[in-house]
């Protein structure tokens, strides 16, 4: 798709005169202006039609890049690097600039958001991730306080375990977006950090994909969150977090240590309320002792008792008050330090806690027949 911009432009008020010669029979006539204008307009609707582009968006593109370029130069970023990335870029991707002013709201209830993703594949395959990669996991495990089932739901979330990190050039989406003006502050960041990404020799430019808003390999990192928080796992001087499993593992623990993780606890658990119950007392503002909530109804979904122990949790209403409910610890908001998303969230430790029952089964639940295709 061809993306035709229109810049505003300076009309001239003044026409020059038509000079005729003196015996002409139009030499009395004066010429209305007016009467080029419809040409001129039907000029420029035939090249939109034709999807032709328009000069002042080209214009424009490269004049911002030429800029951006001294600037990320100035910087600090080599001259090379900046060349390398940013050659051969005549103007904005159309197709990111689409998708990012056509995000839809979301209309799946919880349940659907979760089923989607906590599926039959997602759970097998995340089943075989635990079982190929013990060491790893074991060593990002003790090193950085994350339980592996966690690091793997997390990663099974983002990108299902790598099949679906994105296709996209992450430069030139990022220079897509910080050009666009919607939110070009933020992206312009990220395009600087990418770039720097860049210039230490992490990856290279034709590896650098991702999706179309910037986030990067398997774990799905902004640039700003691959300089904060990935590790060099394996030890090769560069941190790869597209193919190197060892660094991809320990960036995802190393993200959820920096941001709180407390070892030994979980993420919550759906709940049942008694009838009448007091619903502002929700909001994860509110931290009240396992056993007050135990003493005000608060059941598990089983109808059981909750758990004895000595830790603070709040009630949450993902939909809202009507809703499914959720007893949750510190350790959710370390996952919503991650995405902001409450069901997305809720989808990571549930997908967590299907691995461990798994892991308890010492087999995958649909072991015996073909995982599902859907996502």
């Amino acid at each position: 798709m061809t993306e035709v911009r229109y810049t505003k432009g300076r009309v001239c008020n003044r026409t020059p005169p038509l000079v005729l010669h003196q015996n002409s029979p139009r030499r009395n006539r004066r010429t209305n202006p007016v009467s080029f204008i419809g040409p001129i307009i039907t000029f420029i609707a035939l090249l939109s039609a034709t999807g032709a582009p328009a000069m002042g968006a080209e214009t424009d593109f490269a004049v911002w890049l030429d800029e951006f370029r001294t600037e990320a130069i100035a910087a600090g970023i080599s001259p090379k690097t900046v060349e390398a990335a940013l050659a051969d870029m005549t103007g904005p991707l159309p197709n990111v600039i689409e998708l990012d002013r056509t995000q839809p709201e979301s209309t799946q209830t919880l349940a659907d958001y979760v089923a989607d993703r906590v599926n039959e594949k997602r759970i097998v395959n995340g089943y075989r991730m635990l079982d190929r990669y013990p060491t790893w996991l074991g060593r990002v495990e003790r090193k950085y306080g994350v339980r592996s089932r966690f690091v793997v739901a997390l990663w099974g979330i983002e990108s299902s375990y790598g099949e679906h990190a994105g296709g996209y050039p992450v430069i030139h989406s990022l220079v897509t977006l910080a050009h666009d003006g919607r939110r070009s502050a933020y992206f312009r960041r990220e395009l600087f950090d990418a770039l720097r990404i860049l210039d230490a020799g992490h990856v290279p430019l034709k590896d650098m994909k991702g999706s179309w808003a910037g986030a990067m390999g398997q774990c799905q990192f902004m640039p700003s969150s691959f300089l904060r928080y990935a590790v060099d796992a394996d030890g090769d001087g560069r941190i790869d977090i597209w193919r190197s499993i060892p660094d991809i593992l320990a960036s995802i623990a190393n993200y959820l240590a920096r941001v709180g993780w407390e070892d030994g606890l979980t993420w919550g658990r759906p709940v049942l309320l008694p009838e009448g119950f007091d619903v502002d007392l929700a909001g994860l503002e509110t931290k009240l002792p396992i056993s007050r909530w135990q003493d005000l109804g608060v059941r598990r979904l089983s109808g059981k008792a909750l758990p004895r122990r000595d830790l603070d949790a709040s009630l949450i209403f993902p939909e809202g008050p009507g809703g499914p409910a959720y007893l949750v610890y510190d350790n959710f908001r370390a996952l919503l330090a991650w995405n902001q998303s409450k069901a997305f969230a809720v989808a990571v430790g549930t997908l967590a806690d299907r691995l461990a029952a798994q892991q308890e089964k010492g087999k995958p639940g649909a072991a015996k027949g073909k995982p599902s295709s859907r996502r």
